[in-house]
């Protein structure tokens, strides 16, 4: 895209039903606000817009947010208001969508990295995995059948140095405690509002569900009894150690609904065996999507559902100016810089009022 000397500010679209969606909510204060965006980016008329968000097209923007395609999301709202919160269901991505980009002005940590063994030989050797082989994960010349032989052996040779590194439940409390991770500001809300419309979420990661539960348990301190984390999983001995993991191996090419055979709820206690799902197949009747995600890939955890609509939130954290077109093309609406998650809660309620 050439960028534009001077980008259009968008009039938002008459629509009192979009005005409404679009509208922000009041900040709170939060310890992990990110660093200060350079000015440029804080101003209305900065921003580069994809070529197709011109003063003719039907498209809204607000300071945090990106429709590329205004009349589009409005007819999906429609059709999914029209059929009920009983056709919903929401499918979010952890690490950058619900959790924050930015933690005291600097990077906060993944689910995966903030993860310390007690035993530096074991993290060094996870570290020089993830040197060989995220190269790989990220090269788009590699094809996706090759790729994904390659994804399942480094996720293969990982778990096996937690097991042999004594990977310990202690350590990952410590872990999840020491780490700089932190919801977004309205995550609680939200999930309190699709609770209260009962209304499941199917929390994916290809990163470990034990940890991301334990963060759930030190962040939020409560459970959600409609929120399901599909994830890796792993099996302790009595003195609560790693012994093995559970299932087949999730990793970021196989993140989607083909497994939700893995689901479970988010346990009250870390090694907790119990409360394993067999009820997925009522979640493939849901057959409305809200999806949330950080990375254009993320539009893949709805392969293996036969939905009718999805409405997909992306979150774009940072590279804005490079990355906004692509986002606005893949995704119904762009959060901008670190947003927090009033505008998706505001979404569902006009979702399901």
């Amino acid at each position: 895209m050439r960028p534009m000397t001077s980008p259009p500010f968008l009039s938002p679209s008459p629509s009192r039903l979009l005005r409404r969606l679009f509208s922000r909510a009041p900040r709170r204060r939060n310890p992990t606000t990110p660093p200060p965006i350079a000015p440029h980016l804080g101003r209305r008329v900065s921003l580069l817009l994809p070529a197709s968000m011109s003063s003719s097209s039907s498209s809204t923007r607000t300071p945090e947010s990106v429709v590329a395609d205004a009349d589009a999301l409005a007819r999906k709202v429609a059709a999914i208001r029209a059929a009920g919160a009983a056709k919903l269901q929401v499918i979010a991505d952890f690490d950058g969508t619900l959790t924050r980009y930015w933690y005291d002005g600097s990077r906060g940590q993944s689910s995966h990295g903030l993860l310390r063994q007690g035993n530096e030989e074991f993290n060094a050797k996870r570290e020089a995995l993830f040197e060989h082989y995220h190269p790989i994960e990220i090269n788009p010349d590699i094809p996706l059948p090759e790729k994904a032989i390659l994804m399942e052996e480094w996720w293969g040779k990982t778990h096996a140095l937690l097991i042999e590194g004594g990977l310990t439940q202690e350590a990952i409390k410590k872990s999840v405690a020491d780490a700089a991770i932190a919801f977004r500001d309205g995550v609680v809300e939200l999930f309190e509002l699709l609770e209260a419309r009962d209304i499941p979420v199917l929390v994916f990661s290809a990163g470990l569900a034990d940890i991301i539960e334990e963060v759930f348990r030190q962040k939020l301190h409560r459970s959600f009894k409609n929120i399901k984390i599909v994830s890796n999983r792993m099996v302790f001995d009595e003195e609560g150690r790693l012994v093995e993991f559970k299932g087949k191996t999730i990793h970021v090419l196989n993140k989607n609904e083909h497994s939700l055979d893995m689901a479970a709820p988010v346990h009250n206690s870390l090694g907790d065996p119990n409360g394993c799902t067999d009820d997925y197949s009522l979640v493939k009747k849901r057959t409305n999507v809200l999806l949330l995600g950080d990375h254009i890939g993320d539009l893949g955890m709805s392969d293996g559902l036969n939905y009718e609509n999805r409405i997909a939130a992306g979150f774009l954290n940072t590279n804005i100016e490079k990355s906004l077109k692509d986002y606005s093309e893949a995704f119904d609406i762009v959060y901008l810089n670190d947003a927090p998650m009033w505008g998706v809660a505001e979404l569902v309620s006009d979702l399901c009022p």
